[in-house]
């Protein structure tokens, strides 16, 4: 590999495994002598990539996080990847996210040869993003919540549920968990003594006042949790049918589905809309009864009546 750009290249994607390499086995692969290789090195420190080295018979060469974004260099597929994900970030409801993706979109498109340009323009053209999301999500509160509950530190924000009544709760951060259509935090409602999920779209004003706390033993399944407690009420369905074929049929994507014999499963939920859910049960197409919450009930028998003046009767 006699081209020093090309050379180079390969060196970097080397490095960014992660693992030190030694001297003998960069040179083995990159087909160069020690001294091409220790100016390739300089290169590479030279437009940004902090290499660290050590010296002696076993020293070798690592890649370190530095204080700027040098370039970074993809394959094809990774650059594909990363158009597609962007994509997504542009389109999303995401205050703060839509400007920096379109941001960094513009800038690949610009640095990508002729041959991957069909391939972005693809997809980007093609892609389209379609929530029920009614609120954006400020990027700021989720940069705050997830450093805070990376590093330890208590939280305090403003809340409002989903009554729209609004609290304020000081809280031990342990997870942001993105479920069906919404983020949410996880974490130890210091007040209330017991876990909670709080929808990030309602929480406003939050603060940090730097005290830190020892991590708590997380509920057994942290991903489920919006989905079946949450600190508001679940729905609970009952279906006359097999889990296979509820599971086919069930549109609504968040909660628990688990079977209770080979006739009948149940279906627990913490739904955003209640309203929303009633239509999700009743077009499974199978016998059902509600167990709660009584919102749920309520609503499901406003529906019935909608549909039988629908349906002259």
């Amino acid at each position: 590999m006699t081209d020093p750009s090309r050379r180079t290249l390969e060196l970097l994607s080397l490095l960014q495994d992660g693992r030190t390499w030694r001297a003998a086995e960069l040179t083995e692969r990159l087909g160069a002598s020690p001294r091409t290789l220790r100016r390739d090195i300089e290169r590479l420190r030279e437009i940004g990539y902090p290499v660290l080295s050590a010296r002696g018979p076993d020293g070798g060469y690592r890649l370190v996080a530095g204080r700027a974004v040098p370039p970074l260099p993809l394959t094809d597929d990774e650059a594909v990847a990363a158009v597609a994900g962007l994509r997504f970030a542009a389109l999303a409801r995401v205050d703060g996210a839509t400007g920096a993706a379109d941001g960094v979109l513009r800038k690949l498109r610009q640095a990508l040869p002729p041959r991957l340009r069909s391939r972005i323009e693809a997809v980007s053209a093609s892609t389209e993003a379609v929530s029920r999301t009614a609120a954006a999500l400020d990027l700021h509160t989720v940069q705050v919540l997830g450093s805070a509950a990376h590093e330890h530190r208590h939280v305090r924000f403003g809340y409002t549920s989903r009554d729209g009544r609004p609290s304020e709760r000081r809280v031990e951060p342990y997870r942001l968990i993105l479920l069906d259509r919404h983020w949410y935090l996880l974490g130890w409602d210091r007040d209330r003594r017991d876990w909670r999920t709080f929808r990030v779209d309602r929480i406003e004003e939050v603060h940090s006042p730097g005290t830190t706390f020892t991590p708590r033993e997380p509920p057994e399944d942290p991903a489920a949790f919006p989905s079946t407690r949450g600190g508001e009420a679940a729905g609970v369905v009952r279906f006359a049918a097999p889990l296979g074929v509820v599971a086919e049929r069930l549109v609504a994507e968040t909660g628990v589905l688990e079977e209770i014999d080979a006739g009948n499963c149940r279906y627990v939920t913490a739904a955003d809309s209640w309203e929303w859910l009633a239509m999700a049960l009743a077009s499974v197409g199978v016998p059902y009864r509600i167990e709660g919450p009584p919102e749920l009930i309520a609503q499901s028998r406003l529906l019935a009546r909608r549909i039988a003046d629908a349906a002259g009767g």
